[in-house]
Order: structure tokens, then sequence, then C-alpha cells
């Protein structure tokens, strides 16, 4: 290096030095920043409270420009919990948002740790296949799945069961990548020594890795328990008796040519909410506990 471009490399590493920096431990700073998050906040609540409010109000001030209702009722919510199919449609979502949950912490668990553990020809492509299919729209498997579905030569039609509803969530390629990248980070020591002690391969993924991965696999579920309750397209089309659909798709019923009942519609979504802000409030620390160490594996 000449004495030129040590000059000039100086000059521009003091001139970098010389700009003032951004103090973020300042009162303004802090000001702005909670200020700014306190409006995105108000945006994104905005709406979840206009709906609540609206499952409160009767038929006639629906499409009065208030946001409060002014005489609130109670009648919304005992016409959609005593008169029609609603509590039937939560308990269908329940099954089929368990059972996928179910599922998915297993084999998604059990496959993260294969390919994250173990050495096997075509490894790495089979891990690209999975990877892959995370670029096909859900648009495109809705024939094929149904084509399935409906073909007695795998044991029957599975319209309108539960299975049928929750096999296409039973397993996932997003799952497998998320639990695959946390497996890596157990400790390969700690599975030696397990092996010398005399426990089995099943063994060292229930008994070790399992524990060890607990936070990912709280993220996992949780994230695959939302997924499920909100799936609207796929049970529509699986399910043609109205006693087996699920929440989302028994709620578009309230909802007729002559027009829409929003305070039913409305009451209807704000109770399907409460399973998830439980969810939500219960287990958030998984979801960013599991996030969070998922990111620094692999």
């Amino acid at each position: 290096m000449t004495v030129v471009e040590t000059v000039v490399e100086t000059d521009v590493f003091k001139e970098k030095r010389s700009k003032p920096s951004v103090d973020r431990s300042g009162w303004g700073y802090k000001a702005l920043s909670y200020l700014v998050l306190t409006i995105l906040g108000f945006t994104m609540i905005i709406p979840f409270i206009w709906m609540i409010s609206t499952s409160f109000k009767p038929f006639e001030e629906i499409l009065v420009l208030r946001f409060l209702p002014e005489n609130p009722t109670l009648e919304n919510y005992g016409f959609v919990l005593t008169d029609t199919a609603l509590p039937r449609w939560y308990m269908n979502s329940i099954i089929v948002a368990i059972i996928s949950t179910i599922s998915v912490a297993f084999f998604d668990s059990l496959a993260g740790y294969v390919f994250a553990k173990y050495q096997f020809p075509g490894k790495r492509p089979i891990f690209i296949v999975f990877l892959s299919s995370l670029m096909v729209p859900t648009e495109m498997l809705l024939i094929p799945w149904f084509i399935m579905s409906a073909n007695p030569i795998v044991g029957g039609t599975w319209i309108d069961t539960y299975w049928g509803i929750a096999f296409p969530g039973v397993i996932t390629a997003a799952g497998i990548f998320l639990m695959r990248q946390f497996m890596q980070g157990v400790p390969d020591e700690l599975l030696d020594a397990a092996r010398i002690d005399g426990v089995g391969e099943f063994g060292l993924f229930w008994r070790i890795a399992v524990p060890l991965s607990l936070p990912a696999i709280g993220a996992l579920c949780i994230f695959n328990f939302l997924g499920n309750w909100n799936a609207f397209i796929w049970p529509l089309i699986i399910t043609t008796q109205r006693e087996m659909m699920t929440l989302p798709v028994g709620i578009q019923f309230f909802s007729t040519e002559s027009g829409s009942e929003w305070n039913l519609i409305m009451t209807g979504a704000s109770l399907s909410v409460i399973p998830l802000l439980i969810i939500v409030i219960i287990f958030q620390r998984y979801i960013i506990e599991g996030i969070a160490l998922t990111g620094l594996k692999g």
C-alpha cells in the first residue's frame, strides 16, 4: 500500500468518525419511537375493537357510522349460540386444529431430527425437495388433495370427515425446516454419551432431543394451530354437510342473497378469536424464544 493510499484511507476513517451518530438513549428518540409504535398499534387494533363493538349492536345500528353501540345488546351472542350450528362449528375447528397440531409436533420434529443428526444417501436432495414444496401455492394443491380425498382406493372417501379436513396439514415442510435448524444445536456429544449408556435411536430423539427443543416445538405448535384454526378454502371444499363445517366456513352462512347479517358475522368472528387469544397470551414466550433461538442455529 502506498503512502497516498494510506493517507486517503486515514482521512476517510476520520471523516466517518467525525459524523455525528444518532443518540438512541436520549429522551427525544425514545419519545418518537413510542409515539410511532403507539400509532401503529392503534391502527392494527382499531378493526378488532370495531368487530367487538359491532357484535353488541342491534341490526338497526349496523349501518350507522357510530363506533360504539348506542343500545348494546347480548341478543346476537344468544342467537348464534342457541339458534345456529356455531357450537358444532367451534368444536369441529378445535378437533381439526388439535389433530394437525399434535401430528405436526411429532412428525416435523422427528423429520427435523433425522435431517439434522443423520447422514444417509440422498439426504440433501430430499431436503431440497421438501423446501421446494414451499414455493408451490396452496391453490395448486387443492385439486390433487380433493382427488385423493374422494378416491376409494385410499380407504374410502374422506369427504365430510375430520381426517379429510386435517390431513393436508399433518406434516409441513416449513415445520421440518424449523425443527431441523433447531435440532442442529443439540450437542452430538450428548447423543453419543447416551448411546454409550444404551439408549436407542428413538430414545435419543424422544428423551434428549425433544426436551431440549421444547421452545421450537412450542412455537411450531402455536403457528400451526393458528393456521388450521383460520383455514377456509380447503375446509370449504372438503365439507358438504353443514354440521361438519369449521368455524370460518360456517360463519359465511350468515351472508345470504338478500344481504349480510353483519351483527351475527362479527359476533361469530369475536367468539372465534377467544382460543387464539388464550393460546397467544399463555404461550407467547415460546413464540419469541423458539424463533430467536432457531435463528441462531445451523
